[in-house]
């Protein structure tokens, strides 16, 4: 459909729940049709799933987790691991990326990879960003005035526009410059429209914004005209592909 200037295009994800296969009552076959559905969404857009036994158990495991996420941020039970950045010139470390890490009381140390698409999805990642940042920055201020930290930024904290005032409150509470404080995105947050307008505001707080994994979506040099970026990561995947030319 083509609405007020604007292609919109509607797609659908379908989960699926036979009886009695997998339930004999309505609640229970929708319950199960639901949590079909929630897989097919989680494989990308377009899809359909069938539901099978072991996703209601690992259903059941994600809301666990998912309540033991909000007790963790609540609690502040996380750690902040940091890795160097070195200059490509002089080869000094000129600052540090802030990794978050959660120790889970049972289940040891959680991957990131598990529980930041869990806080996305269950819109806890403004809460558990606003604790990194606050920490970050915080913890940066004890260093050397030369080395600056960098934090990343989920693309779902830069679709609210709170965000910025989560920034700017890290950065009061802290004493931290902010020329000292890198945030970085991924390409994906870049080409969202309201995300734009987002990282303009941010880049008016003083702060450096960094581009991660470039090369790795649609990229195009083009992109990086909604933003001055400090700096640019460019993934590996990009420069392999791009090798020398035969011949």
């Amino acid at each position: 459909y083509h609405i007020a200037g604007q292609d919109v295009v509607i797609g659908a994800s379908i989960g699926i729940a036979m009886a009695p296969a997998n339930g004999s009552s309505f609640d229970e076959l929708m319950r199960h049709a639901d949590i079909a559905l929630y897989r097919s969404k989680q494989g990308g857009k377009g899809r359909f799933c069938y539901f099978e036994p072991d996703m209601d158990a690992k259903q059941r495991d994600r809301h666990v987790l998912e309540r033991d996420l909000r007790a963790a941020i609540e609690a502040g039970q996380f750690e902040l691991h940091y890795q160097p950045l070195y200059s490509a010139t002089s080869s000094d470390i000129c600052g540090l990326e802030a990794l978050v890490r959660w120790r889970h009381p049972t289940r040891g140390l959680v991957p990131p990879g598990e529980f930041i698409p869990l806080a996305e999805t269950s819109g806890l990642i403004s809460g558990l960003g606003a604790l990194v940042l606050r920490d970050a920055c915080t913890f940066a201020q004890s260093w050397p005035p030369h080395l600056r930290v960098a934090v990343n930024v989920s693309p779902v904290q830069l679709r609210d526009r709170r965000i910025v005032d989560t920034v700017a409150a890290a950065l009061q509470s802290s004493g931290l410059e902010p020329g000292r404080l890198e945030l970085e995105i991924t390409e994906t947050a870049l080409l969202e429209a309201r995300s734009s307008e987002v990282l303009r505001e941010l880049k008016a707080l003083g702060v450096r914004l960094a581009l991660d994994d470039f090369g790795t979506g649609f990229s195009s040099i083009s992109h990086l005209q909604f933003v001055r970026f400090d700096r640019i990561k460019i993934d590996r995947s990009f420069i392999q592909s791009t090798g020398p030319a035969e011949g």
